[in-house]
């Protein structure tokens, strides 16, 4: 599914979230993007997203990182309107979803859960039926914005093609050209190098850091580390529809000089176990708890874990780069391709 033109309806009343004020204003700030406790919980009982807290400050292009299935399309569904949360609330733009809706949508591009476009017709043809349905934007310039728009991704030759006979690539830039159609503050992408070829993933990435430079917030959801670590500045990671970890770049770059790793049941104590001793950079992890070394000697950590009741099951210490960071955060791996 895709979201390009910001012109959908907005919820009907009886649709808004839990916790949004009826006047649509907001309480957390100035953020591009904020959320309080952002949960949802689906019929099934499945808890997909578990009352996150995100900060995407304005002008930052923030990679939302985590292995397929940790809730990310989810959360952005939620942040979007297309989803009414199980409970918390949602800002954009400093406005509260969705009761802004109608206001916040038209300043936002999104690809979510790839593009969704009429089959037997042309790249060139899909972008004007959608442009034409943005009631925000004048008929006069609908060509040249199309056609600006399919510069921008490298599609001009490939403008006159049915959509049906492009391959998963082109669709990705389609997609993203048509969240390019009007100049956006926020622009959220799920995945959207997904089948690209190197090339056309590092035309998106320098896409994206001129957007960036121009002052447009991105939010870049992925599960490869490397789109995060070669276009973003700031970071959150998703596990198990949780938010494991949220900073900028280089704070969590900072967080790969030695650590000691505590596996253990009692995560939450054996956190505060470490942040007593004046640990810093204090993390709980899917297994257990970490913190920077320091000076601390880990014969005698490991003896203030134990005397506070924690149940060591196992101990390290790591100087670790971002992807052992993260596979620390997570239990599991992520694709460093890309």
């Amino acid at each position: 599914m895709s979201v390009t033109d910001g012109a959908g309806p907005a919820p009907a009343p009886a649709e808004q979230a839990i916790g949004v004020p009826a006047d649509g204003m907001s309480h957390h700030g100035t953020a591009a993007v904020s959320t309080s406790g952002l949960t949802k919980r689906f019929r099934s009982g499945q808890l997909a997203v578990d009352g996150i807290d995100l900060h995407v400050p304005t002008g930052a292009v923030y990679g939302f990182l985590g292995p397929n299935g940790s809730g990310k399309t989810t959360t952005i569904r939620m942040l979007l309107g297309l989803l009414r949360p199980t409970a918390g609330s949602a800002d954009l733009l400093g406005r509260t979803m969705p009761a802004a809706a109608g206001e916040v949508l038209p300043r936002i591009g999104a690809l979510v859960e790839g593009p969704a476009f009429h089959p037997y017709l042309s790249g060139w043809d899909n972008l004007m039926r959608l442009d034409a349905a943005d009631r925000t934007a004048p008929a006069a310039t609908a060509k040249d914005r199309v056609l600006a728009a399919l510069d921008r991704v490298g599609l001009t030759a490939a403008a006159a093609k049915r959509y049906r006979h492009y391959s998963l690539g082109m669709r990705q830039r389609l997609g993203i050209a048509a969240a390019l159609l009007r100049p956006r503050e926020l622009l959220v992408l799920d995945e959207p190098t997904n089948g690209l070829d190197p090339q056309g993933t590092r035309e998106v990435r320098t896409l994206l850091a001129e957007l960036a430079s121009g002052g447009t917030t991105v939010v870049l959801s992925t599960h490869l580390l490397s789109e995060v670590e070669q276009v973003c500045t700031h970071v959150g990671v998703m596990h198990r529809g949780r938010l494991v970890a949220q900073d900028s770049l280089g704070a969590l770059r900072r967080q790969g000089a030695a650590r000691a790793i505590v596996t253990t049941t009692a995560r939450h104590e054996a956190a505060s176990v470490l942040t007593r001793l004046g640990m810093t950079e204090v993390l709980v992890s899917a297994d257990g708890a970490g913190a920077l070394l320091g000076d601390q000697d880990p014969a005698a950590l490991v003896a203030a874990l134990v005397h506070a009741g924690v149940p060591v099951t196992g101990f390290g210490t790591t100087g670790t780069d971002l992807e052992e960071l993260f596979v620390h955060l997570t239990g599991e791996g992520f694709d460093v391709s890309g």
